[in-house]
């Protein structure tokens, strides 16, 4: 079996194509950047495998500068000790590495190897990631658009120029006046497509209390995900108490164990499964698998991902029922994607076909555009 010879990791300042704004804070805008991440494997039969993870601090703890390190110091000298078949493996002894007293330590900087390792997986079997995973249960996976926190007019604008998505994230800021003006905005254009409101951990109970009876009559709204902080389970429990809107986890579950415990808190309705927070595309599969389990509907997102993680998530989500449209919105908010062969139309992802994840990475753009990181 062909072991890992090589890994290298580059960190690239990815353009965003417009402003994206979180409960937490800014994501990007044209002219701020964001830094992905990207991870290059080769095998000693010269296959060549792609990870990438986006570094977003104000969401989660991971920078760019401590991805790479991680990968580098810690994950590297495990990977090249197995093949890229090895993914149980490989997470096992991240875990003794990673993760003595938190439920997954690093997870980002794991998540990018382990698409990485898929990736070469995928091509030295010569079939797709979603075969590895089982099969897909379907060919295409329709979208849902990304809206920022914003004033009502820009909402309105931004849910007007996504008008073939299929559904709509609105992010909340923690404010219930702008924030239900925003809603309002994005409901009266929406033509009737289910809204997903995001709070980013931006909320209070009481806050959230004022949103959610100022809103009660605006149609179309399906969820309020993680209203508040993710280490607040028992304030989760609060809110779903309080409202008959279905309350989604994210933040506050990062693994399996994560969901286990917010389930036997009766502290969410639905969960949504990032391959970022997991760890990896297994690691996620088995979040949605206990969500299942346990009669959980689920909700698929990403974190402004490239093309290789938002190909990577496609072929996780292809095999799993989803409560609503995918948001996974890199095609939508980022000025390139870096690779070559997904197919998107009217809001509609293909799940790739080819071997490994099924794209073709601009690996000359990427290495051109690699920036050095300062450690200490």
């Amino acid at each position: 079996m062909s072991r890992i010879r090589s890994l290298e990791v580059f960190a690239v300042a990815v353009p965003f194509a417009k402003g994206f704004v979180l409960g937490s804070g800014a994501v990007g805008t044209p002219d701020q950047a964001g830094l992905v991440v990207f991870v290059r494997l080769v095998t000693e039969d010269g296959i060549v495998g792609w990870g990438e993870q986006r570094a977003l601090p104000s969401w989660s703890y991971e920078t760019a500068e401590t991805i790479a390190v991680v990968i580098k110091r810690q994950l590297e000298p495990i990977v090249l000790e197995l093949t890229p078949f090895d993914v149980e493996l490989f997470h096992n002894r991240a875990n003794q590495r990673l993760s003595p007293s938190v439920s997954n330590g690093f997870p980002f900087a794991r998540a990018a190897v382990d698409l990485a390792m898929h990736d070469a997986a995928g091509k030295l079997a010569g079939v797709p990631v979603h075969q590895l995973l089982g099969g897909r249960l379907r060919d295409e996976i329709p979208l849902c658009s990304a809206i920022g926190v914003d004033q009502p007019s820009v909402v309105r604008e931004r849910v007007l120029q996504s008008s073939d998505y299929h559904a709509y994230k609105v992010k909340i800021s923690g404010h219930p006046s702008s924030d239900a003006a925003a809603v309002r905005a994005a409901s009266e254009v929406a033509e009737g497509k289910q809204i997903w409101l995001d709070a980013n951990q931006s909320y209070r109970p009481s806050a959230l209390r004022q949103l959610l009876e100022s809103v009660r009559d605006v149609p179309g709204i399906h969820n309020v995900e993680q209203p508040v902080p993710s280490t607040d389970t028992l304030g989760m429990r609060r809110v779903r108490a309080m409202t008959s809107l279905p309350i989604a986890i994210d933040e506050g579950s990062f693994t399996a164990s994560d969901l286990a415990r917010a389930i036997q808190l009766e502290a969410a309705d639905l969960v949504v499964v990032k391959i970022c927070k997991a760890g990896g595309i297994r690691q996620a599969l088995k979040t949605a698998h206990v969500a299942m389990a346990n009669g959980m509907e689920i909700l698929a997102s990403g974190l402004t991902d490239c093309g290789i993680g938002f190909a990577a998530a496609l072929h996780l989500f292809s095999q799993l029922e989803l409560a609503l449209p995918a948001e996974l919105n890199g095609p939508e908010l980022l000025a390139d994607l870096y690779v070559e062969g997904l197919s998107i139309t009217k809001a509609v992802a293909a799940v790739p076909t080819a071997p490994g994840l099924g794209v073709v990475v601009d690996e000359e753009r990427i290495r051109a555009e690699a920036k050095e990181l300062v450690y200490v």
